[in-house]
């Protein structure tokens, strides 16, 4: 059998349950952003030569497959015949990165001021992801907002999860000795280190 189906060359496909919709749906908007977000993360990974990133990152694109698949679960179809629902985003999960984002931040030196992407191959591909995750955070939002069922640990993760990329970057860049700050001798001013 065969990927190329064709039942999506007129611009619809199928959400989870079989409802058919637009593939400029904002179900499918805020999945693609998904999906391109995890593959973001998989190129990532690919060139990160610190083993722990790496490990954390493979769970964390696990996880989005989950993101991704409640994203296209339409409330209809969530609880539909079997009496399960596909698994869902956890506020465990959410914690896990939020213990993660306190203890890169606890690490002196790592957050000294605002970053300027492109020191370092590896943490300038984590600014990519970091970058697509905000758009999946925003596109989850407006799914939320045309009326659809999207639960808060959702969103939680997805804010996180780009709080914790930028400082996976930040890391990497304190770990092999490099300087990324915004500010430089001539161009002052104060030192925020946020992600952004």
């Amino acid at each position: 059998m065969s990927i190329a189906t064709q039942r999506g060359d007129s611009g619809d496909t199928s959400l989870a349950g079989g409802v058919r919709v637009r593939k400029s749906s904002p179900h499918i908007e805020a999945c693609g952003a998904v999906d391109e977000l995890n593959t973001q993360i998989g190129f990532a990974r690919a060139i990160c030569q610190d083993e722990p990133i790496s490990g954390l990152l493979k769970e964390i694109q696990r996880e989005l497959f989950i993101v991704g698949g409640e994203l296209v679960t339409p409330a209809t179809a969530r609880m539909k015949g079997t009496g399960k629902g596909p698994a869902r985003v956890t506020d465990a999960m959410v914690e896990r990165l939020t213990a993660e984002v306190h203890r890169i931040e606890s690490i002196e030196g790592v957050l000294s001021d605002w970053s300027l992407p492109g020191e370092d191959p590896a943490a300038s591909a984590l600014d990519v992801a970091r970058a697509v995750c905000r758009r999946a955070e925003r596109d989850a939002v407006r799914l939320a907002e045309s009326g659809a069922e999207v639960q808060a640990p959702m969103l939680a993760y997805l804010n996180r999860l780009s709080d914790l990329l930028w400082l996976f970057g930040r890391l990497l860049e304190h770990q092999a000795g490099l300087d990324a700050s915004l500010r430089t001798e001539d161009r002052r001013g104060p030192n925020w280190s946020r992600a952004w």
